[in-house]
């Protein structure tokens, strides 16, 4: 069976051959005039800028884990980490910073295309916005099994690892490059994207009375490349992470569990299978001019809706070849079959509540954009309780695809068995990423091209088609963050049991991880402060790097006259250096704390504290990175919901309320949200990696 992981090269070449037809399909189209081509190359420049100096810094402290990493190996002769990890580390953080690039230029390549073709038709824009996205999904899934496949060739071929357990807890620790680099260009992106949004909406919108993306406001171009850097380069790495990661926890779990290659190979098939039905799925995208909200969620819906059920069809006949008929386990191949479509249909469900919260075409939002009538603080206290009672439904479909996959499985008679079921369930979730990331990546690319649209002076019905893309992408946009907190729950559950196993094997003591034992109690208290420490640090990272915006864009319409009058220009340059600045300047922190606690907590409680501290920040983090996501995307929309005529329209005071709660749900949605996710699994991998120095060194 190990022979046959070659068929992981098969499915990276498609994905890959596939996002350069689309990228070559989506360079045809025309940028437009020479100020929409303008504004375009103003914006590239910018994300350009900013990913240059955000490489560089990774970079540095890459080379410096590197380096740590490199002295435990060797020095302890591999016995407290393998000398493969290292390099590992390096590659993982390569593909995903190389994902998140590639993303990011078909972006700014295809705002100004996209805004150009909505003046021929809406379905025009459509294709041309979500061919861009399909280039970002299929490259991040093409790009992940070409990483995981390597590996596993180097290491099974290369190396000789004829052990599939001792190849599998290898493969589990390779994904920690892969998390630090998703965690700095979430945090970072998401820093730069929301201090150039609240910037420019406060003085812009609230104060100045001017409309969003207006060529007056000094921070327009620095918010549209925040759009890129932040919810293209950033959610890219992501959900690169996010996918590498539910494969190799999988992965390590498969011997423990008695599977071996075959357990091994069957997350990879299903990987294979989703991008061909993913693909399927994408060909299916259209609409019809004068398309409304709900058409265009129907079009979309029937993409992402064919590829699931197809990828539930071709599950059945891989789990029965693999597993049953070569693996010999043919009554249990069909309780791996459940586990997958209860991956798979709890990820559906996520983002059908994801967007029942956050899209206005459900009664949430709407309520939320009334609750503006009597100000902004109503908004504020709306939103708030939007998020936290969105956390319900989420919760419970995990808690459900949990239990279902574990009983089917394997259940408490075989256990590891059943935990093997949760592992596979977070596999079949993101089996189609290609065609949901490029739903969701083609969200900043409509903003974008509805900011050009704005910039430009286009006709009005060019930016009403560009405005119905951009609402369209913001609930795409929530939905894709739904699929990376759902997943990153089940792979975070399968990677505590991987270190528990991993640690357990490093030893002869019976180690008690249970609640009645202090350090896992103090462990789990510690994990559910990580998780409120890191949001907070996020948003006043957030806070911090926006009040200089906010001054700058207050002291450019003081003292630069005529801005108002189209007499002046204003400085844009100013506003993307302060944000680049900012935005390198405080990711820093959060980064390195999730690093950092496990370390600590690890050498003082030592293993059992750590299994704390992971089921700690899985729980709270969850269920934070829901509400956050839910509470900021509902926000933006009823802001929207309001700007296309209700409740005042745009300048009314409703409409100002709403600006101010969309506002605070900015760093909410786009920065601390998404990013907990990431937390969540790189707390894991950096405990998984480390679990032999916690074995070996603990002070209680």
């Amino acid at each position: 069976m190990d022979q046959l992981f070659w068929i992981g090269f098969v499915g990276a070449a498609l994905a890959l051959f596939f996002a350069l037809m689309k990228r070559n399909k989506v360079m045809k189209f025309s940028e437009g005039n020479e100020k929409m081509k303008k504004l375009a190359a103003a914006i590239r420049e910018g994300a350009n800028a900013y990913l240059k100096s955000q490489y560089t810094i990774v970079s540095i402290v890459f080379a410096v884990v590197f380096v740590i990493l490199l002295l435990i190996a060797f020095l302890s002769h591999g016995s407290l980490l393998s000398r493969v990890t290292p390099f590992a580390f390096l590659t993982g953080g390569m593909w995903s910073m190389l994902a998140g690039f590639i993303g990011m230029r078909i972006a700014t390549n295809s705002n100004a295309r996209t805004a150009n073709a909505a003046h021929e038709s809406l379905d025009r824009g459509l294709n041309v916005a979500f061919s861009a996205g399909s280039v970002m999904g299929f490259t991040v899934v093409g790009l992940g099994i070409l990483d995981v496949t390597a590996w596993f060739f180097i290491l099974r071929f290369g190396l000789g690892i004829d052990d599939p357990a001792q190849l599998g807890n290898i493969m589990v620790m390779n994904g920690m490059g892969a998390s630090f680099m998703a965690l700095f260009a979430r945090v970072g992106g998401g820093i730069y994207t929301k201090a150039a949004d609240v910037g420019a909406d406060l003085v812009g919108k609230v104060e100045q009375g001017i409309p969003e993306d207006d060529p007056r406001n000094p921070a327009t171009i620095a918010d549209n490349v925040g759009d890129n850097v932040g919810d293209v380069a950033g959610m890219g790495a992501d959900l690169y992470e996010s996918y590498v990661g539910s494969i190799l926890a999988t992965f390590a779990l498969s011997s423990v569990a008695g599977y071996g290659w075959e357990g091994m190979f069957l997350p990879m098939a299903l990987a294979v299978s989703g991008i061909l039905c993913s693909l399927i799925g994408s060909l299916l995208v259209r609409t019809k001019e004068n398309a409304t909200q709900r058409n265009l969620l129907t079009s979309l819906r029937t993409g992402t809706y064919t590829a699931a059920i197809l990828s539930a069809v071709a599950a059945a006949p891989l789990c029965w070849l693999i597993i049953g008929k070569i693996g010999r386990h043919t009554v249990r191949c069909w309780g791996i079959y459940i586990a997958i479509l209860a991956g798979l249909l709890g990820g559906t469900l996520i983002g059908y509540f994801t967007e029942y919260y956050t899209s206005d075409n459900y009664k949430p939002t709407r309520k939320l954009a009334a609750s503006s009538e009597t100000g902004p603080a109503t908004v504020i206290i709306g939103g708030v309780a939007l998020g936290i009672r969105s956390t319900m439904s989420s919760i419970l479909i995990v808690c459900g695809a949990i239990i279902v996959s574990f009983f089917a499985a394997g259940g408490i008679n075989d256990f590891k068995q059943g935990l093997y079921g949760i592992g596979i369930a977070g596999v079949g979730m993101l089996s189609t990423l290609g065609i949901t990331l490029a739903t969701d990546a083609y969200g900043p690319v409509a903003d974008n091209a509805g900011g050009i649209a704005e910039m430009a002076g286009l006709p009005e019905e060019v930016r009403n088609r560009t405005d119905a893309l951009d609402s369209l992408g913001n609930t795409t946009a929530a939905t894709g963050k739904g699929f990376a907190i759902g997943s990153a729950s089940l792979t975070s559950l399968a990677l505590i049991f991987s270190f528990t196993s991993i640690v357990q094997s490093k030893t002869t003591e019976h180690l008690l991880f249970e609640l009645i034992n202090p350090n896992v109690l103090v462990g789990l208290f510690i994990g559910a402060m990580l998780t409120f420490v890191f949001s907070a640090l996020t948003m006043s990272a957030v806070q911090t790097a926006a009040q200089s915006v906010v001054r700058e864009v207050r002291r450019q319409f003081k003292e630069i006259k005529g801005i108002m009058e189209y007499k002046a220009d204003p400085m844009y340059s100013r506003c993307v250096a302060l944000c680049t600045k900012g935005a390198l300047h405080e990711m820093i922190a959060p980064a390195l704390l999730a690093l950092l606690v496990p370390l600590v907590t690890g050498v003082i409680l030592g293993p059992t504290g750590v299994v704390g501290l992971l089921g700690g920040v899985s729980v709270t983090g969850f269920a934070m990175a829901v509400f956050m996501s839910n509470a900021g995307g509902a926000w933006d929309n009823a802001k929207k919901y309001i700007e296309s005529g209700h409740h005042g329209g745009k300048g009314s005071e409703q409409h100002k309320a709403a600006v101010v709660g969309d506002t605070v749900g900015d760093p909410f949605k786009d920065t601390s949200g998404p990013s907990l996710n990431i937390l969540i699994k790189l707390c894991s991998t950096v405990a998984i990696i480390l679990s032999g120095v916690f074995v070996s060194f603990h002070l209680l």
